[in-house]
């Protein structure tokens, strides 16, 4: 057996074989001068060289151009277009038809030793030009504050007002819970009643009007059934017929309610004057401001309620909150309402007044808030203002602005979108502890989410004008 021809001598590294200084060399040449040679095989039977294996071909070089979109100092030339195809200029990182660049002298000025700025950023709706403007960075912040309020304060109406039945039919079963009412009002007593539909049933309310009661004026009733779901106003949802339940302490059809209320604002007085809590008057505020909610849902349709009595206002546990929150108010009473003359405006802000005096008189001490109520009963008396301006009023004294800024050409557009921005960190700190939303800052949100700088104005100019 022959033994292998010796290997072939190696080049040194002192010794290239390449011309000096090279503009570009193939890889493979190089390799092929850097690395030993392998020894070679043992010829087959069938091969008639003896020597060694020649080197393989170099490959062609190749010649680098730098793309378009890279800052370069040069001049570039376009890469050719394939054929069939309309030619595509490059300007800087964007490729834009000629027939939406209009020519060259349409096409926007890139230059070459940096990226141009046309990119947007679709979630922030910035551009990159409006990072180094505050003003616009500042108005897209505040239009998504505005945004994030409207989506929290639908989602929680849509809570509070969930649950409700539909149009009860006399078809459907009726079962009597009590044979005691579990509140009693002014003129009407109220029965829990469930109403079962297969496998959906619903605890409602049903009004039974106590004897001797004064007759309900028919306008009133009418329009109490043709309004449309309001938190604060009592909904109807149908009749329980005469003789459906014969276990009934009432004789003859009764109206059945959506909500069954748990006491009267006149209990509610008794049972806070032998508590005395200490947030009581904040309490009585958020109290008048639902009752303004209602009374100006009336006044948009044309009605007035002649006789405000808080033995007729009720008080019902909003739906998913604690039970130690406020509670919500219904306007029930709807008997006393009558079409309201066009030249009253003001027609229920003496009895708001009067109601809120009332209130008062059960409040232990004597704090700046309660002085704000105190001004604004005055206030109701003197000016007599509508609905919508004394809610207006409660909400500024409930969450601002406060009465420094009243009448100093102060802007209020500013601590509005502050007071926003603060909402929205105060609801999204109480999410991430698990805490649920509760009336108090479903109103919040409400508030300013409607607020302009002109409402919060007039509402400054009636507390301290």
């Amino acid at each position: 057996m022959s033994s292998p021809d010796p290997p072939t001598e190696t080049p040194g590294f002192n010794a290239p074989t390449w011309p000096t200084q090279p503009m570009y060399s193939n890889l493979g040449e190089v390799r092929a001068h850097l690395l030993p040679s392998k020894a070679c095989r043992t010829p087959t039977s069938g091969s008639s060289s003896t020597g060694p294996q020649p080197l393989p071909p170099p490959l062609p070089k190749k010649t680098l151009a730098r793309a378009w979109s890279l800052p370069t100092h040069g001049v570039l030339s376009p890469s050719p277009t394939p054929a069939g195809q309309p030619p595509r200029p490059l300007l800087g990182s964007c490729s834009v038809d000629e027939s939406q660049a209009g020519g060259d002298e349409a096409r926007p000025a890139c230059p070459p030793a940096e990226l141009p700025i046309y990119s947007l950023d679709v979630e922030l709706g910035l551009s990159l030009h409006d990072l180094h403007c505050p003003e616009a960075v500042h108005a897209v912040l505040a239009a998504r504050q505005l945004e994030g309020l409207r989506a929290v304060h639908i989602r929680l109406q849509a809570r509070f007002l969930g649950g409700r039945p539909g149009p009860c039919h006399s078809h459907r079963s009726f079962r009597l819970l009590d044979s005691l009412p579990c509140v009693t009002s002014g003129d009407t007593l109220y029965y829990r009643i469930v109403q079962a539909d297969k496998e959906t049933w619903h605890v409602l309310a049903a009004k039974v009007p106590k004897p001797g009661a004064k007759e309900p004026h028919p306008w009133g009733l009418e329009l109490q059934a043709s309004l449309p779901p309001h938190f604060n106003l009592q909904g109807l949802c149908g009749v329980v017929p005469e003789g459906t339940l014969p276990e009934a302490p009432w004789i003859g059809p009764v109206v059945l309610a959506a909500e069954v209320p748990e006491r009267t604002v006149a209990q509610w007085l008794v049972e806070a004057g032998a508590q005395r809590p200490p947030d009581f008057a904040w309490a009585v505020a958020l109290t008048l401001l639902q009752l303004s909610r209602a009374l100006e849902h009336l006044e948009t349709r044309g009605a007035t309620l002649t006789e405000l009595r808080p033995e007729n206002l009720l008080l019902v546990a909003p739906r998913g909150c604690a039970a130690s929150g406020p509670q919500r108010l219904l306007l029930a009473d709807f008997g006393r309402v009558h079409p309201r003359p066009s030249e009253a405006l003001g027609a229920h802000a003496l009895q708001l007044g009067r109601l809120l005096r009332t209130l008062l008189a059960r409040v232990p001490l004597a704090t700046p808030f309660t002085a704000g109520l105190e001004r604004l009963a005055a206030q109701l008396a003197r000016v007599q203002p509508s609905a919508t301006l004394t809610r207006g009023a409660l909400q500024a004294l409930l969450w601002g602005p406060g009465y420094e800024l009243r009448g100093r050409g102060t802007p209020l557009g500013p601590w509005l979108r502050v007071r926003r921005a603060l909402l929205v960190l105060h609801l999204a700190q109480r999410a991430a502890g698990g805490e649920v939303p509760g009336l108090e800052d479903w109103l919040c949100c409400e508030y300013l989410v409607e607020a302009t700088e002109a409402s919060m104005g007039h509402a400054l100019e009636l507390l301290w004008g």
